[in-house]
Protein backbone atom coordinates (compact mmCIF):
# COMPACT_ATOMS: atom_id res chain seq x y z
CA UNK A 1 0.00 0.00 0.00
CA UNK A 2 1.29 3.22 -0.92
CA UNK A 3 1.81 6.00 1.88
CA UNK A 4 0.57 9.19 1.26
CA UNK A 5 2.43 12.04 0.61
CA UNK A 6 3.06 14.71 3.00
CA UNK A 7 5.94 16.95 1.32
CA UNK A 8 4.07 20.03 0.39
CA UNK A 9 6.44 20.15 -2.66
CA UNK A 10 3.88 17.26 -3.70
CA UNK A 11 1.47 18.80 -6.59
CA UNK A 12 -1.28 17.75 -5.01
CA UNK A 13 -0.44 19.20 -1.24
CA UNK A 14 0.81 22.05 -3.26
CA UNK A 15 -2.79 22.70 -4.96
CA UNK A 16 -4.16 22.12 -1.80
CA UNK A 17 -2.66 24.16 0.73
CA UNK A 18 -2.27 26.83 -1.86
CA UNK A 19 -6.19 27.60 -0.98
CA UNK A 20 -6.26 26.23 2.76
CA UNK A 21 -3.54 28.30 4.23
CA UNK A 22 -5.58 31.36 3.81
CA UNK A 23 -8.10 31.36 1.05
CA UNK A 24 -11.36 30.19 3.21
CA UNK A 25 -12.78 33.98 4.34
CA UNK A 26 -15.53 33.95 7.64
CA UNK A 27 -16.75 31.31 9.20
CA UNK A 28 -18.11 28.01 6.92
CA UNK A 29 -20.34 25.88 8.07
CA UNK A 30 -18.32 22.91 5.85
CA UNK A 31 -15.06 24.75 5.64
CA UNK A 32 -13.03 21.23 4.05
CA UNK A 33 -16.27 21.49 1.51
CA UNK A 34 -14.74 25.08 0.45
CA UNK A 35 -11.07 24.02 0.27
CA UNK A 36 -11.89 21.10 -2.14
CA UNK A 37 -13.94 23.36 -4.29
CA UNK A 38 -11.25 25.94 -4.55
CA UNK A 39 -8.81 23.85 -5.04
CA UNK A 40 -10.51 21.26 -7.81
CA UNK A 41 -9.55 18.30 -5.22
CA UNK A 42 -12.36 15.40 -4.21
CA UNK A 43 -13.05 15.95 -0.87
CA UNK A 44 -11.60 12.76 0.57
CA UNK A 45 -8.09 13.47 -0.81
CA UNK A 46 -8.35 16.88 0.78
CA UNK A 47 -9.25 15.42 4.53
CA UNK A 48 -6.64 12.45 4.02
CA UNK A 49 -4.19 14.71 2.97
CA UNK A 50 -4.22 17.00 5.93
CA UNK A 51 -4.91 14.52 7.94
CA UNK A 52 -1.46 12.83 6.72
CA UNK A 53 0.81 16.81 6.60
CA UNK A 54 -0.45 16.79 10.19
CA UNK A 55 0.37 13.75 11.58
CA UNK A 56 3.78 14.15 10.21
CA UNK A 57 3.85 17.99 11.83
CA UNK A 58 4.23 19.58 8.33
CA UNK A 59 0.87 21.22 9.14
CA UNK A 60 0.88 22.33 12.94
CA UNK A 61 -2.73 23.50 13.30
CA UNK A 62 -5.63 23.83 11.27
CA UNK A 63 -8.26 26.25 12.97
CA UNK A 64 -11.21 28.91 12.74
CA UNK A 65 -9.27 32.06 13.18
CA UNK A 66 -10.78 35.16 15.11
CA UNK A 67 -10.63 39.16 14.42
CA UNK A 68 -8.55 39.31 17.65
CA UNK A 69 -8.47 42.86 17.57
CA UNK A 70 -11.95 43.00 17.60
CA UNK A 71 -11.85 41.36 20.97
CA UNK A 72 -9.11 42.07 22.78
CA UNK A 73 -6.62 45.10 23.08
CA UNK A 74 -3.36 44.01 21.15
CA UNK A 75 -0.24 45.30 20.03
CA UNK A 76 3.25 44.09 18.98
CA UNK A 77 5.69 44.33 21.37
CA UNK A 78 9.35 45.21 21.20
CA UNK A 79 11.43 43.80 23.96
CA UNK A 80 15.16 44.94 25.15
CA UNK A 81 16.61 41.76 27.21
CA UNK A 82 20.04 40.81 27.95
CA UNK A 83 21.80 38.95 25.49
CA UNK A 84 22.44 35.87 27.79
CA UNK A 85 18.45 35.58 28.59
CA UNK A 86 17.21 36.00 25.34
CA UNK A 87 16.25 32.61 24.43
CA UNK A 88 15.05 31.65 28.33
CA UNK A 89 12.91 34.79 27.67
CA UNK A 90 11.90 33.48 24.36
CA UNK A 91 10.93 30.15 26.33
CA UNK A 92 9.24 31.52 29.44
CA UNK A 93 6.70 33.89 26.92
CA UNK A 94 6.35 30.81 24.75
CA UNK A 95 5.49 28.14 27.77
CA UNK A 96 4.22 30.59 30.59
CA UNK A 97 2.13 33.79 28.94
CA UNK A 98 -1.06 32.57 26.96
CA UNK A 99 -1.62 35.94 25.58
CA UNK A 100 1.31 36.04 23.89
CA UNK A 101 0.78 34.69 20.44
CA UNK A 102 4.23 35.21 18.02
CA UNK A 103 7.65 34.84 19.80
CA UNK A 104 10.10 35.88 17.16
CA UNK A 105 14.20 36.44 17.95
CA UNK A 106 15.23 39.24 15.51
CA UNK A 107 18.29 40.79 14.08
CA UNK A 108 19.47 43.35 11.52
CA UNK A 109 22.03 43.17 8.80
CA UNK A 110 23.88 46.81 10.47
CA UNK A 111 23.53 48.38 13.66
CA UNK A 112 19.88 50.96 13.08
CA UNK A 113 17.34 52.56 15.43
CA UNK A 114 16.13 49.48 17.30
CA UNK A 115 18.52 46.85 16.85
CA UNK A 116 18.94 46.55 20.44
CA UNK A 117 15.53 45.34 20.75
CA UNK A 118 16.14 41.67 19.80
CA UNK A 119 12.91 40.04 21.17
CA UNK A 120 9.17 40.43 19.20
CA UNK A 121 6.00 39.02 20.13
CA UNK A 122 2.25 39.78 19.78
CA UNK A 123 -0.11 40.71 22.24
CA UNK A 124 -3.56 40.29 23.36
CA UNK A 125 -5.49 41.45 26.73
CA UNK A 126 -8.80 41.08 27.00
CA UNK A 127 -10.91 44.42 27.46
CA UNK A 128 -11.31 45.40 31.18
CA UNK A 129 -8.75 42.83 32.35
CA UNK A 130 -5.71 44.88 32.03
CA UNK A 131 -3.72 47.59 30.38
CA UNK A 132 -1.41 46.14 28.16
CA UNK A 133 1.74 48.42 29.82
CA UNK A 134 0.22 46.59 33.25
CA UNK A 135 0.82 43.49 31.18
CA UNK A 136 4.12 43.69 30.27
CA UNK A 137 5.31 45.25 33.67
CA UNK A 138 4.62 41.66 34.81
CA UNK A 139 6.07 39.40 32.04
CA UNK A 140 9.00 42.01 32.94
CA UNK A 141 9.74 40.92 36.76
CA UNK A 142 9.69 37.21 34.42
CA UNK A 143 11.89 37.72 31.70
CA UNK A 144 14.62 40.25 32.94
CA UNK A 145 13.66 42.87 30.45
CA UNK A 146 15.40 46.11 30.43
CA UNK A 147 12.81 48.09 28.55
CA UNK A 148 9.71 47.34 26.27
CA UNK A 149 8.37 49.53 23.32
CA UNK A 150 4.49 48.86 22.56
CA UNK A 151 3.44 49.04 19.31
CA UNK A 152 -0.55 49.06 18.88
CA UNK A 153 -2.18 48.97 15.41
CA UNK A 154 -3.90 51.64 14.08
CA UNK A 155 -5.02 50.47 11.07
CA UNK A 156 -4.42 47.10 9.48
CA UNK A 157 -3.91 46.39 5.57
CA UNK A 158 -2.84 42.85 5.08
CA UNK A 159 -3.28 39.68 7.12
CA UNK A 160 -2.90 36.31 5.56
CA UNK A 161 -0.32 33.66 5.47
CA UNK A 162 -0.50 31.90 2.55
CA UNK A 163 3.26 30.87 2.04
CA UNK A 164 2.77 28.17 -0.63
CA UNK A 165 1.18 30.78 -3.00
CA UNK A 166 3.37 33.72 -2.59
CA UNK A 167 6.10 31.71 -3.69
CA UNK A 168 5.73 32.90 -7.51
CA UNK A 169 4.99 35.97 -7.19
CA UNK A 170 7.39 38.33 -8.64
CA UNK A 171 8.86 41.65 -7.18
CA UNK A 172 6.70 44.40 -7.39
CA UNK A 173 3.43 42.25 -7.93
CA UNK A 174 0.95 43.97 -6.26
CA UNK A 175 -3.07 44.25 -6.82
CA UNK A 176 -5.12 46.54 -8.77
CA UNK A 177 -6.09 49.19 -6.31
CA UNK A 178 -4.50 50.32 -2.76
CA UNK A 179 -5.46 47.81 0.59
CA UNK A 180 -8.41 49.18 2.25
CA UNK A 181 -7.44 50.05 5.86
CA UNK A 182 -9.32 47.90 8.45
CA UNK A 183 -9.63 49.81 11.76
CA UNK A 184 -9.24 48.18 15.15
CA UNK A 185 -13.06 48.47 16.92
CA UNK A 186 -13.79 46.13 19.66
CA UNK A 187 -16.96 44.22 19.53
CA UNK A 188 -19.55 43.41 22.47
CA UNK A 189 -20.68 39.66 22.90
CA UNK A 190 -23.31 38.17 24.86
CA UNK A 191 -22.60 35.36 26.76
CA UNK A 192 -24.03 32.54 24.67
CA UNK A 193 -21.64 34.13 21.89
CA UNK A 194 -18.60 34.11 23.81
CA UNK A 195 -19.04 30.79 24.92
CA UNK A 196 -19.11 30.09 20.93
CA UNK A 197 -16.42 31.72 20.06
CA UNK A 198 -14.13 30.33 22.40
CA UNK A 199 -14.55 26.60 21.84
CA UNK A 200 -14.58 27.77 18.00
CA UNK A 201 -11.32 28.75 18.37
CA UNK A 202 -9.51 25.65 19.03
CA UNK A 203 -7.39 24.14 16.46
CA UNK A 204 -9.06 20.92 14.76
CA UNK A 205 -7.97 17.55 16.84
CA UNK A 206 -7.34 14.76 14.20
CA UNK A 207 -11.11 13.13 14.48
CA UNK A 208 -12.56 16.60 13.75
CA UNK A 209 -11.14 16.69 10.05
CA UNK A 210 -14.04 15.67 8.82
CA UNK A 211 -16.98 16.39 6.38
CA UNK A 212 -18.94 18.10 9.64
CA UNK A 213 -16.22 19.35 12.35
CA UNK A 214 -18.19 21.63 14.27
CA UNK A 215 -20.23 18.29 15.73
CA UNK A 216 -18.05 17.59 18.54
CA UNK A 217 -17.93 21.36 19.45
CA UNK A 218 -21.70 21.78 19.39
CA UNK A 219 -22.35 18.97 21.43
CA UNK A 220 -19.83 19.98 24.18
CA UNK A 221 -21.71 23.08 24.62
CA UNK A 222 -25.13 20.98 24.79
CA UNK A 223 -26.19 22.86 21.61
CA UNK A 224 -27.53 21.46 18.18
CA UNK A 225 -24.61 22.02 15.36
CA UNK A 226 -27.53 24.44 13.49
CA UNK A 227 -27.64 26.31 16.83
CA UNK A 228 -23.95 26.41 16.80
CA UNK A 229 -23.31 27.46 13.59
CA UNK A 230 -26.11 29.84 13.78
CA UNK A 231 -24.06 31.59 16.76
CA UNK A 232 -20.68 31.36 14.52
CA UNK A 233 -22.20 32.81 11.39
CA UNK A 234 -23.87 35.71 13.59
CA UNK A 235 -19.96 36.70 14.81
CA UNK A 236 -19.17 36.54 11.29
CA UNK A 237 -21.29 39.38 10.38
CA UNK A 238 -19.99 41.03 13.18
CA UNK A 239 -16.49 40.77 11.47
CA UNK A 240 -14.71 39.02 14.82
CA UNK A 241 -14.22 36.02 12.91
CA UNK A 242 -10.97 35.43 10.58
CA UNK A 243 -10.04 32.99 8.38
CA UNK A 244 -10.46 28.89 8.45
CA UNK A 245 -7.06 28.37 8.16
CA UNK A 246 -3.99 25.78 7.90
CA UNK A 247 -0.86 26.15 9.06
CA UNK A 248 2.33 25.07 8.53
CA UNK A 249 5.14 24.54 10.21
CA UNK A 250 7.09 27.10 7.71
CA UNK A 251 10.24 27.92 9.63
CA UNK A 252 11.20 24.43 10.46
CA UNK A 253 12.37 21.45 7.88
CA UNK A 254 9.77 18.37 8.51
CA UNK A 255 10.58 16.42 5.05
CA UNK A 256 13.41 15.86 3.20
CA UNK A 257 12.94 18.73 0.93
CA UNK A 258 13.06 21.82 3.30
CA UNK A 259 10.96 24.26 5.37
CA UNK A 260 8.06 25.93 3.47
CA UNK A 261 10.31 29.21 3.86
CA UNK A 262 13.82 30.27 5.38
CA UNK A 263 13.74 34.15 5.47
CA UNK A 264 11.03 36.20 7.43
CA UNK A 265 11.83 39.81 6.82
CA UNK A 266 10.07 42.56 9.26
CA UNK A 267 10.08 45.74 7.07
CA UNK A 268 9.86 49.71 8.95
CA UNK A 269 9.21 52.77 7.59
CA UNK A 270 8.96 56.30 8.52
CA UNK A 271 6.96 58.39 5.89
CA UNK A 272 5.64 61.73 6.68
CA UNK A 273 3.17 62.73 9.08
CA UNK A 274 0.00 62.83 8.12
CA UNK A 275 0.56 59.75 5.05
CA UNK A 276 0.47 56.68 7.31
CA UNK A 277 -2.84 55.75 5.68
CA UNK A 278 -2.00 55.99 2.12
CA UNK A 279 1.53 54.59 2.83
CA UNK A 280 0.67 51.18 4.42
CA UNK A 281 -2.36 51.09 1.72
CA UNK A 282 0.47 51.10 -1.07
CA UNK A 283 2.73 48.75 1.41
CA UNK A 284 -0.16 46.74 1.79
CA UNK A 285 -1.27 46.41 -1.71
CA UNK A 286 1.63 44.53 -2.77
CA UNK A 287 0.83 40.45 -2.63
CA UNK A 288 4.20 39.13 -0.81
CA UNK A 289 3.06 40.69 2.51
CA UNK A 290 1.57 38.43 4.74
CA UNK A 291 0.83 41.36 7.35
CA UNK A 292 0.92 45.44 6.99
CA UNK A 293 -0.21 47.46 9.91
CA UNK A 294 0.06 51.09 10.84
CA UNK A 295 1.38 51.14 14.60
CA UNK A 296 2.29 54.06 16.51
CA UNK A 297 4.61 54.15 19.80
CA UNK A 298 7.95 53.85 17.48
CA UNK A 299 10.14 56.66 18.70
CA UNK A 300 13.34 54.20 19.28
CA UNK A 301 12.74 52.88 15.85
CA UNK A 302 13.09 55.84 14.39
CA UNK A 303 9.49 57.10 14.10
CA UNK A 304 8.58 53.97 11.99
CA UNK A 305 5.19 53.55 11.58
CA UNK A 306 4.25 51.52 8.57
CA UNK A 307 5.15 47.88 9.23
CA UNK A 308 5.08 44.21 7.62
CA UNK A 309 6.27 40.61 7.54
CA UNK A 310 7.61 39.09 4.01
CA UNK A 311 8.50 35.15 3.85
CA UNK A 312 10.58 33.47 1.27
CA UNK A 313 13.41 30.70 -0.08
CA UNK A 314 16.15 33.37 -0.75
CA UNK A 315 17.29 36.43 1.42
CA UNK A 316 17.91 38.31 -1.74
CA UNK A 317 14.85 37.75 -2.73
CA UNK A 318 12.80 38.90 0.36
CA UNK A 319 15.15 42.25 -0.30
CA UNK A 320 13.95 42.29 -3.71
CA UNK A 321 10.42 42.71 -2.63
CA UNK A 322 11.32 45.50 -0.33
CA UNK A 323 13.18 47.49 -2.96
CA UNK A 324 10.25 46.87 -5.00
CA UNK A 325 7.71 48.39 -2.52
CA UNK A 326 10.11 51.36 -2.01
CA UNK A 327 10.39 51.86 -5.20
CA UNK A 328 6.68 51.89 -5.05
CA UNK A 329 6.58 54.27 -2.70
CA UNK A 330 8.95 56.48 -4.22
CA UNK A 331 6.43 56.27 -7.49
CA UNK A 332 3.60 57.48 -5.52
CA UNK A 333 4.89 60.66 -4.07
CA UNK A 334 5.48 59.16 -0.51
CA UNK A 335 8.79 60.30 0.70
CA UNK A 336 10.48 57.65 3.07
CA UNK A 337 12.06 59.07 5.95
CA UNK A 338 13.31 55.90 7.45
CA UNK A 339 13.10 52.19 6.93
CA UNK A 340 15.00 48.77 8.33
CA UNK A 341 14.66 45.45 8.04
CA UNK A 342 14.28 43.17 11.40
CA UNK A 343 15.62 39.69 10.43
CA UNK A 344 14.08 36.69 12.10
CA UNK A 345 16.73 34.14 13.59
CA UNK A 346 14.07 31.73 15.42
CA UNK A 347 10.32 31.69 15.91
CA UNK A 348 6.95 30.52 17.02
CA UNK A 349 3.52 31.04 17.12
CA UNK A 350 0.65 29.97 18.87
CA UNK A 351 -3.21 31.05 19.36
CA UNK A 352 -3.50 33.97 21.91
CA UNK A 353 -6.00 33.22 24.66
CA UNK A 354 -8.96 36.32 24.78
CA UNK A 355 -10.86 34.43 27.69
CA UNK A 356 -11.47 37.59 30.37
CA UNK A 357 -11.66 33.99 32.88
CA UNK A 358 -8.51 32.60 31.81
CA UNK A 359 -6.90 36.17 32.39
CA UNK A 360 -8.15 36.82 36.00
CA UNK A 361 -6.85 33.20 36.72
CA UNK A 362 -3.57 33.81 34.78
CA UNK A 363 -3.12 37.77 36.52
CA UNK A 364 -3.64 36.04 40.05
CA UNK A 365 -1.45 33.17 39.51
CA UNK A 366 1.43 35.50 38.58
CA UNK A 367 0.80 37.88 41.59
Amino acid sequence: MNSIPVSPEDPVNMALLSVAEDRIDGFRRHPFHAIARQSRLELPVVLERLKAMKKASVVRRIRQTLLATKLAQGALVAWDIPEERLHDAFDWLMHEDPFTGHVVLRTTDAPTPGSNFRLWTTLKVPVGCNTLEGHCSVLSRHIGAREFVLLPARGIFALGVGHMRRRSLKPGDKTPEPAAMEETRHASLTPEEWRVLLVLKEELLDEEITEEPWERRAASLGMTTEHFCSIAEKLDHQKVIGRFATFLEHMQQKVSDGPVTRYNGLFHWTVPEGMEARAGAECGRHICMTHCYWRTGGAPFAGAQIMGVVHGMEKDIVLAHKNAIDAHLEACGIPVLHTAVFWSIRSEIKPSEISPDIYAAWLAQMA
